[in-house]
């Protein structure tokens, strides 16, 4: 099911970020000459900041961890024989 989750958010990634590339360009009063290098960026951010959301969400918190802090015996050599 994540996948649909990271689909959506992809395709509402992809408008969100031409749009926010286009009121920029609207601010500046002229279009970059490398605008898909600015668009890049401007999609990598949202999609490393939502899709670390969407899986901090859907992480399955019915299982537990295993506990990393049991102990563990080690077994000193036999002496003697």
């Amino acid at each position: 099911m994540e996948f649909l989750y990271f689909t959506i958010a992809g395709v509402i990634l992809y408008g969100l970020s031409d749009f926010i590339l286009n009121k920029i360009e609207n601010a500046r009063g002229a279009r970059f000459p490398n605008r898909s290098v600015i668009f890049l960026i401007i999609i990598m951010i949202l999609a490393l900041g939502s899709f670390t959301i969407i899986e901090h969400l859907t992480k399955d918190l019915t299982t537990t961890p295993v506990a990393t802090s049991e102990k563990t015996t080690t077994q000193s050599p036999s002496k003697g024989g």
